[in-house]
């Protein structure tokens, strides 16, 4: 009796610990999704003669838009030497050209929600008719690729969870089916001596989630195990992985633990209290 319900007790620790892998990629993949998307923005450019009240116009401008995350304003000394840096020495185009040919312009940000062409566009279009700016860049191109690639890994990351989440019911129920078969005639005796369907039921609700919680804890623990591990194996992971967003994986793996098998137990413990004796031996 208590090698089978480790074993089940275990089996539902090992399906609810990818369960619970697949819920951190899960959020991994979204935290860096959100990053990513408030890396998408666009470059204003703008003219030779532009004062500071006019830099100032065009950030408060900016700031005042719910689509704008942040935006950073960059000095012709300071994008002169941004592209020095990037082309190497060698190249010193103000010893070639005697001037500075850049021209001041401003990095600006967007929120993950308007990482898209068109709501970029809708917020530069009171931009680009300012007499102070000169251009506007816009990498469409780029966010269309990032769009479509993040689109497919968070469908392929919703099938595959869909896919586990059938999978682990699929295996909890047959594990907890078994625990129950293995005391099928003490269903039947109880049966014989009078007992309510729901008092024979009841012993094995209380057992099963007793089982649950149990595994729930032995999945947790390998989780966080894994976590520390990925933590301390790269730090940029403690980033995307910090311990607040992992309490609601953790509380998510306990309540499906004690929901599967309690499921699970009913459906189990019915089939055999539907059965007669000479059914027990199939």
């Amino acid at each position: 009796m208590f090698s089978t319900r480790a074993t089940a007790t275990v089996s539902v620790a090992l399906v609810l610990f990818i369960l619970g892998i697949a819920s951190i990629v899960g959020i991994a993949t979204h935290r860096v999704t959100e990053t990513i998307k408030e890396n998408i923005g666009f470059v204003v450019l703008f003219n030779e003669d532009v004062t500071a009240s006019d830099i100032a116009a065009v950030k408060n401008q900016l700031k005042a838009h719910p689509g704008v995350a942040k935006c950073e304003y960059s000095s012709p000394e300071v994008v002169l030497e941004r592209w020095q840096k990037m082309v190497g020495e060698g190249e010193d185009i103000c010893m070639l050209a005697d001037v500075n040919p850049f021209v001041g312009e401003m990095d600006v940000h967007v929120t993950s929600k308007y990482a898209l062409s068109d709501s970029i566009n809708v917020i530069i279009a009171p931009l680009i008719l300012m007499p102070q700016i000169s251009d506007i860049k816009v990498h469409t191109e780029m966010i269309g690729r990032i769009n479509s690639t993040l689109r497919s890994v968070t469908l392929g990351l919703f099938i595959v969870a869909v896919a586990l989440l059938v999978i682990s019911f699929v295996l909890i129920f047959n594990t907890v089916r078994l625990s129950v078969y293995a005391r099928r005639f003490i269903i039947h005796t109880m049966k014989l001596v009078g007992a309510t369907p729901g008092f024979i039921r009841r012993p094995f609700l209380v057992d099963n989630v007793v089982n649950g919680i149990v595994a729930s804890m032995i999945a947790i623990a390998g989780l966080s195990l894994l976590v520390y591990y990925c933590r301390a194996l790269d730090l940029s992971v403690a980033s995307v992985l910090d311990w607040s967003i992992l309490a609601p994986v953790f509380t998510g793996v306990v309540i499906v633990g004690v929901l599967l098998c309690l499921v699970a137990s009913i459906f189990a413990t019915n089939r055999y209290l539907r059965l007669s004796y000479d059914e027990m031996f199939k």
